[in-house]
């Protein structure tokens, strides 16, 4: 499964994607009683903004991708600050049977999703997590904010409208976090066994000008890109249009669907 997000994008996305609050990680671990012996599996790990904060509260991590040059970026990233306890692994949620197979009659503490289950077919994955699962154990699934060009203010109206112009189509995926999704995400966890629970860390925070930009670029596919030469043209126009708007504040809501698998 190839999403385009390889090459230079993996390093847009470690620069310019938000991390998790550590009071998200105390959530995860407080719901699913994870101990300094249980395992984790990050699904859709990316470049490990979820799987290296956690990595310190078990024994190990294990993050998977699709994406080799994600992982790549990841293990450096984890290196940087002395985490050792994660394995990357370059798969899917299609491979959560084999995963199965490969930890033998080993169970997962959780197994957690960080604004990526848009990606997966999310019936098949709440399907197969559960076996991972030892009793107590349990899946988070979080929404880390809303896209940028989906936000409540007049620098996201305005960069909404130069996406438009830009891409000749109206940008409008809210990447899993609108409220209709969370609601269906909610009911499969249900239907699937887990007793759900939610938690919400809402804050502020000012981006300049080069997190916006990158931010956009992160969510591109590689070739889509423009490449190097047409870079410098598009920022300047793009710091025109949202120069007005300044300061670039943008509220973050981060919510995460605890789904807790009955013993």
């Amino acid at each position: 499964m190839d999403l385009g997000f390889g090459g230079e994008v993996a390093e847009l996305y470690h620069r310019y994607r938000r991390g998790y609050p550590a009071a998200l990680i105390g959530a995860c671990v407080d719901a699913f009683s994870l101990q300094g012996d249980d395992l984790v599996v990050d699904l859709g790990c990316g470049t490990g903004q979820l799987a290296t904060p956690i990595a310190p509260q078990v024994r190990a991590v294990v993050g998977v991708d699709p994406e080799p040059d994600m992982l790549t970026r990841a293990r450096s990233a984890a290196q940087e600050q002395g985490v050792t306890n994660v394995a990357w692994m370059v798969g899917s949620d299609s491979d959560l049977p084999l995963l199965r197979s490969l930890l033998g009659g080993q169970s997962a503490g959780a197994v957690t999703i960080g604004q990526a289950l848009h990606w997966m077919d999310h019936e098949a994955v709440f399907a197969a997590v559960g076996p991972l699962l030892r009793p107590g154990g349990g899946v988070m699934v979080v929404a880390n904010g809303i896209p940028l060009w989906l936000q409540d203010s007049d620098w996201s109206r305005a960069l909404r409208e130069w996406l438009s112009d830009w891409f000749g189509a109206r940008p409008a995926d809210s990447c899993g976090t609108d409220n209709a999704t969370q609601q269906r995400y909610r009911q499969s966890l249900t239907a699937n066994g887990f007793e759900v629970s939610e938690v919400e860390f809402d804050y502020a925070d000012e981006l300049d000008f080069d997190h916006l930009l990158g931010g956009v670029y992160s969510a591109l596919p590689v070739d889509r890109l423009p490449s190097p030469e047409e870079r410098p043209q598009i920022a300047a126009e793009l710091r025109e249009l949202l120069h007005p708007h300044r300061p670039y504040i943008e509220q973050v809501p981060v919510r995460a669907l605890l789904g807790t698998k009955v013993a």
